[in-house]
């Protein structure tokens, strides 16, 4: 069993963030620059909330509205769910599914560890099923 710990490790912990009073169109730019699809909101060093590519497809340019004149504040996930690093890759998995989230926050008491999306889940998930194909190929080849 992976741990989000132990995934973190081997990933990195980058925190990209955005203070709820920015505008979208900021939110953007860092997004791009930083090749992700969400950013953890945070003020005064507190997580505050998630916004995500998604949520500007869906809550500004679906309704007309401008990036540039949109708060972060106004179109954010208010409501952060998170995983905590002893949870398993599993556990986080079905919390996604289940919340139909794309990223979480991993959260060890009050000191944000990292980000985990959906994208490094199923990639963890697939190098667990290639291993475990690898160990019953050599099995039944005689490799053992």
């Amino acid at each position: 069993m992976i741990t989000l710990k132990q995934f973190l490790k081997h990933k990195g912990g980058m925190i990209w963030s955005v203070s709820s009073s920015a505008t979208m169109l900021q939110a953007l730019k860092i997004m791009a620059e930083k090749n992700v699809g969400a950013l953890m909101v945070m003020d005064s060093g507190r997580i505050v909330g998630m916004i995500s590519e998604r949520d500007y497809a869906r809550k500004v340019e679906l309704e007309g509205k401008s990036a540039k004149d949109t708060l972060v504040k106004d179109i954010m996930t208010a409501r952060v769910l998170y995983v905590r690093p002893d949870e398993s890759i599993e556990d986080c998995m079905a919390l996604m599914s289940e919340k139909h989230f794309r990223h979480l926050p991993v959260i060890d008491k009050e000191h944000i560890l990292g980000l985990i999306s959906i994208g490094d889940v199923v990639r963890i998930v697939i190098s667990k099923q290639k291993f475990i194909i690898s160990q019953l190929e050599n099995y039944i080849s005689g490799n053992r």
